[in-house]
C-alpha cells in the first residue's frame, strides 16, 4: 500500500472531522436563533445522509476486485475503522447502553461476548483467510471442502443469518427517521432504506468501505458528546468513564427512596393485582382448552404486571432469582449468551469478509487491533451511558405530574417505546408506572436530560450511522453470496463482469426491500434479533472454519454434515421456544440457541471425517499454505 496513499486518507478524513464538528456548532447556534426543533431533525438527516450517497456515488465502479473486496488496499487503521463501524450496528449504539440500563450485570454478556469475539478472529481466522483470498466465506468452504454443497450450505447460512441480522438494522433506521422526521415507523424504515442503497448499489465494498469510515467518526463523535455533557453537568467532570460509580450510587440511593415511597408501594401492589387477575383469566382459558394465541399473550401480560409488582432489590446477587436454582439458571443463561456472542462474532460473514480488504495478511492482523480500539471508546463508555440516563430518569421523570410530563413522552409513546400508566390514580408518575423500551434510552436520553435539541439530533445521526453502516455491509454480503457463489459459481461460470455485477445489484435491491418489509412488522427488540444472528452464524460457520484451517483431517462430508446438524439444531430450538412455546433445555433462552447447534457442529465434522476417507493432497496443500501465511501477502 502506498504510503501516499494512505496519507492522503488521512488527510480527508481530517478535513471531513473537522467540518462535521463546525456543521454541528452551526445547528447549535441555529437553535440558539430559534431554530425549530424539526428542522434541526430533518437537517441532521438530510446532511448526513446525502454526505453518505455523495460517497456511494464517488466511490462508484465497474471493477469486480474494487466491488467485492476494494481491491484489497484499504490500510489497517481504517480498515478498523470501517470494521468498528459495520460492526457497532443499532444493537451497539442504541441497543448496549439500554439494555445495561434495563437489566444491569446481565448486560455485560453483551460486552464481554462481542469484545471477546475479535480475540478469535485475531487468533484463529483472520490472517488465514485472507491468506486464503477470494471474496467471500463460502468461497472458503467451496475451495477447502470441495464441490457445491459445501457451498451452498454456506450461502444458506449467511442469508439467513445476515438477514437477520440486516433486518434489525432497519428496525433500528425506522425507529430513528420516524421519531426525528414526524413520519410513521413504516414509511421511515423506507426512507432510511433510500440512503441505505445508495451507498452499497454503485460502488460495492468500495463504496462501503470509505462510507463506513466516516459513518464512524459520526457514530463515536455523536455517542461521546450527550454522555460528557451530562457528566460535566451532573459532576463537572467531563470524563463520564471515571466517575460514572459515584453517580451510581446517587442512583442507588434514590431507587431505595423511591422503593420507599407510598405510592410506589400502592402501585405496585396494583400491578400484582392485574397479575393475580390475568392468572385466573389464564385457568379458565386453560381449562376451556381456548385459543393457544390469546393464553400466550396473557402470559405476557402477567409477566410484565410481575415484573412492575417485583420491588429492586439492592442486595441482590448479580444473577438474582427466588431460588438458588434460579440463581443456577441465570448464570447458566449468562455464560451461554456469553459463549454465543463471543463466537458468533468470529462467524459473522459481513465481519469476516473486512479482512479480505486488507493488502496484506500483517494488515489483516493490523486492522484487528484498529478495530478492537474503536470498538472499545464506545463499550468503555456504554455503562456510563446507561448509569446517568438512569440518573436522569430517576432525578426528572419520576415523580413528575402525568398531566406535566414531557413532549418528548408522548413523540416516543406513539412509537410504542414508552408507555406510562397511572394505574394507582395518584395523578405522579412513579417508578413502576413508566415502561421503556431499552432501545429508546441512548435516543431518548438528551431529551430526557434537557440537553439542547441539536444534541438529540446528533445523537440520532449517530444511531442512523450506526444502523446503515452494518446494514451496508450484511446487504452486500447477502448480494454477493447469492451472485458470486450461487449465480457465477454454480450457474454460469462465464458470466462478464457487467453482467455479475447487475445481478448482485438487483438482488440487493430486493433483499434490502423484503428485509424493510419484514423490519416494518417489529418482529422483536434489535438486540434479540441480532443475538439470533449470531447464533446462527456460529453454529453454521465456526466449526466448520476452524477446523477447516488447523485439522487437515477435515473431510467434504464431515463439513456438510457438522454445518447442517449445527445450524438445523439452533434453528429447531430458536423457533421452537420462540414461536412454539417449545420447553427450554436446561433453562437456556431463545438468544443462546447456538449453545447447541456449536459443539453439536464440532462433533459432528469430528466423528463423520474419521469414518470417511483423508482429503485429497491437492485440499490438504491448500490448508498447509493457509496455516503458515507470510506476513507480506
Amino acid at each position: 500500500m502506498p504510503r501516499a496513499f494512505a496519507f492522503r486518507l488521512k488527510k480527508y478524513y481530517s478535513f471531513y472531522t473537522g467540518g462535521f464538528v463546525m456543521f454541528v456548532l452551526a445547528l447549535a447556534v441555529a437553535e440558539y436563533m430559534g431554530m425549530p426543533d424539526q428542522w434541526i431533525g430533518w437537517t441532521f438527516m438530510a446532511a448526513t445522509v446525502g454526505l453518505y450517497a455523495g460517497i456511494g456515488i464517488m466511490s462508484r465502479t465497474a471493477d469486480v476486485s474494487e466491488y467485492y473486496v476494494a481491491g484489497r488496499r484499504v490500510p489497517a487503521v481504517f480498515n478498523g475503522m470501517a470494521t468498528g463501524a459495520d460492526w457497532m450496528s443499532a444493537a451497539s449504539f442504541i441497543g448496549m447502553a439500554g439494555t445495561l440500563y434495563a437489566k444491569g450485570y446481565d448486560g455485560l454478556a453483551f460486552v464481554m461476548g462481542w469484545t471477546g469475539g475479535y480475540v478469535l478472529v485475531a487468533l484463529l481466522l483472520a490472517p488465514y483467510l485472507r491468506k486464503f483470498g477470494q471474496y467471500t466465506i463460502p468461497d472458503f468452504m467451496g475451495a477447502r471442502y470441495g464441490g457445491n454443497l459445501a457451498r451452498t450450505i454456506a450461502v444458506v447460512g449467511t442469508i439467513l443469518a445476515s438477514f437477520t441480522y440486516v433486518t434489525a438494522q432497519i428496525y433500528g433506521v425506522g425507529i430513528i427517521t420516524s421519531r426525528f422526521l414526524g413520519i410513521t415507523f413504516e414509511v421511515g424504515v423506507f426512507v432510511g432504506l433510500a440512503g441505505l442503497l445508495v451507498c452499497s448499489f454503485l460502488g460495492g465494498m468500495r463504496a462501503v468501505t470509505w462510507t463506513q469510515v466516516a459513518q464512524y467518526i459520526i457514530l463515536i463523535i455523536a455517542y461521546l458528546i450527550p454522555v460528557v455533557y451530562m457528566s460535566y453537568q451532573v459532576t463537572s467532570v467531563p470524563v463520564p468513564q471515571l466517575v460514572y460509580g459515584a453517580v451510581l450510587e446517587k442512583v442507588t440511593e434514590r431507587e431505595e427512596a423511591i422503593m420507599a415511597d407510598p405510592a410506589q408501594v400502592t402501585a405496585r401492589q396494583a400491578y400484582q393485582a392485574r397479575a393475580d387477575r390475568i392468572s385466573l383469566e389464564i385457568q379458565a382459558l386453560e381449562a376451556e382448552h381456548g385459543p393457544e394465541e390469546a393464553i400466550a399473550q396473557l402470559k405476557r401480560d402477567r409477566e410484565v404486571a410481575e415484573a412492575k409488582a417485583r420491588p429492586i432489590n439492592h442486595h441482590a446477587e448479580p444473577f438474582p432469582g427466588d431460588t438458588e436454582a434460579e440463581r443456577d439458571t441465570a448464570r447458566l443463561n449468562f455464560i451461554a449468551l456469553t459463549f454465543c456472542l463471543m463466537v458468533g462474532t468470529a462467524s459473522l460473514p459481513h465481519v469476516l469478509i473486512r479482512f479480505y480488504t486488507t493488502p496484506s495478511v500483517r494488515e489483516a492482523r493490523e486492522s484487528v487491533f484498529w478495530s478492537l480500539f474503536f470498538i472499545f471508546l464506545l463499550y468503555f463508555t456504554a455503562p456510563a451511558y446507561a448509569v446517568f440516563a438512569k440518573y436522569e430518569v430517576y432525578t426528572n421523570l419520576v415523580g413528575t405530574s402525568i398531566v406535566e410530563l414531557p413532549g418528548w413522552v408522548a413523540s416516543w409513546a406513539k412509537l410504542g417505546l414508552v408507555m406510562v400508566e397511572d394505574i394507582n390514580h395518584d395523578g405522579i408518575l412513579q417508578l413502576a408506572e413508566l415502561t421503556l423500551n431499552p432501545d429508546v434510552i441512548v435516543l431518548a436520553t438528551p431529551e430526557i436530560a434537557g440537553l439542547p435539541y441539536v444534541v438529540a439530533g446528533l445523537v440520532a445521526a449517530g444511531g442512523l450511522a450506526a444502523a446503515l453502516s452494518t446494514a451496508d455491509g450484511l446487504l452486500l454480503t447477502i448480494a454477493n453470496a447469492l451472485s458470486h457463489d450461487v449465480y457465477y459459481q454454480m450457474i454460469d461460470r462465464q458470466a462478464s463482469t457487467t453482467r455479475r455485477l447487475a445481478v448482485s445489484k438487483g438482488l440487493l435491491l430486493l433483499v434490502a426491500l423484503i428485509a424493510a418489509y419484514v423490519a416494518s412488522l417489529k418482529p422483536d427488540t434489535i438486540l434479540s434479533m441480532v443475538a439470533w444472528a449470531f447464533s446462527i452464524a456460529a453454529a453454521c460457520f465456526f466449526p466448520a472454519l476452524v477446523l477447516g484451517i488447523f485439522w487437515q483431517r477435515a473431510t467434504k462430508e464431515g463439513a456438510i454434515a457438522g454445518m447442517l446438524v449445527g445450524l438445523g439444531l439452533t434453528l429447531f430450538y430458536l423457533i421452537g421456544v420462540k414461536y412454539f412455546g417449545m420447553t427450554m433445555w436446561f433453562g437456556i433462552t431463545d438468544v443462546s440457541a447456538g449453545i447447541f447447534g456449536i459443539p453439536a457442529g464440532f462433533a459432528t465434522i469430528w466423528l463423520v471425517s474419521l469414518l470417511t476417507p483423508e482429503p485429497d493432497r491437492e485440499t490438504q496443500n491448500l490448508v498447509e499454505s493457509v496455516r503458515y501465511p507470510s506476513l507480506r501477502v
